[in-house]
């Protein structure tokens, strides 16, 4: 079900094959910016958590599928990885290559490689750019993949999508992919309030919407608005996703793997038994040695 078929979203687009772009206006891409906060000051538990897996696990090379405006990106590339970036939305890729050149006398950001591509085609799409490259590494953070909708209704493009994430892996390589706690929003109506990727300095408000059609949920609206506080500025835009429960989205990601990875889930950073109600949860799948 795509999402402008039940909601007329603020912030439409498609891109040019595959995935709908919700960034595609420009403008939730500058808000989004606004949303995320200082690149320099991104929470600091995300961070020891992310960067201590990939070093505990000899992680050089990193594939970032869902880039956005390259903040996730930067930080690994100032931590010494070699990070490939890709998005769908040029809207979005915009701010990160505006990130990069003014980095450009920055000689560790010499060699970030920043490139549009599509989840339904990742494999041949880096390909087109480096080919035959693996990497150790493959991260898709920040609630990205739920922007996926279920056209079919039946999760086959969502299916095929991750086994492709899986497939840019070299053999031993780890994928971090998350999605909120789309559980509670069914169950509750309401999204889980504290952030653990975000350090917005202004006040948000997000309200939740979920969409269930003969019985099953089939879409999430989030409205977010941010309140500036400045000549009473007020940013408000719409981000339409799928409703991941924790049980099936485990399903599928070991699916996609041929059940012979290994899997770890966390919940907001932390193991999935201290956290009663997250806001996130992170699943860590590393591929097969052989």
């Amino acid at each position: 079900m795509a999402a402008d078929k039940v909601f007329h979203s603020r912030s439409e687009g498609i891109p040019s094959e595959g995935v709908k772009d919700q960034y595609a206006d420009g403008k939730a891409a500058r808000v989004w910016k606004k949303f995320i906060g200082d690149s320099n000051e991104r929470t600091q538990n995300y961070k020891n958590f992310l960067i201590g897996l990939l070093r505990k696990n000899g992680c050089e090379s990193v594939l970032d599928i869902a880039c956005g405006t390259g903040i996730d990106s930067m930080m690994l590339v100032e931590e010494g990885f070699k990070v490939v970036s890709v998005d769908a939305s040029d809207k979005m890729l915009k701010h990160a290559l505006k990130a990069r050149w003014d980095r450009r006398k920055d000689p560790k950001y010499d060699e970030w490689i920043i490139e549009e591509a599509n989840w339904e085609t990742l494999p041949r799409d880096v390909s087109s750019f480096l080919p035959g490259k693996l990497f150790d590494a493959v991260i898709c953070l920040g609630n990205s993949f739920a922007h996926l909708l279920d056209d079919d209704g039946d999760q086959r493009g969502q299916k095929m999508c991750l086994r492709n994430f899986a497939q840019c892996l070299k053999p031993g390589g780890l994928l971090f992919i998350d999605h909120r706690n789309y559980d509670a929003m069914i169950n509750s109506g309401a999204t889980p309030g504290h952030s653990i990727y975000y350090n917005c300095k202004y006040p948000v408000d997000i309200k939740t919407s979920v969409l269930v059609v003969r019985g099953k949920p089939e879409l999430v609206t989030l409205d977010y608005c941010i309140d500036a506080g400045e000549h009473n500025e007020k940013s408000e835009f719409r981000l339409c996703y799928y409703p991941h429960t924790l049980k099936k989205f485990t399903s599928m990601l070991e699916e996609a793997f041929d059940a012979r990875a290994k899997h770890e889930i966390y919940a907001d950073f932390k193991p999935l038994n201290q956290v009663s109600t997250p806001g996130f949860y992170i699943h860590v799948m590393e591929k097969a040695k052989q």
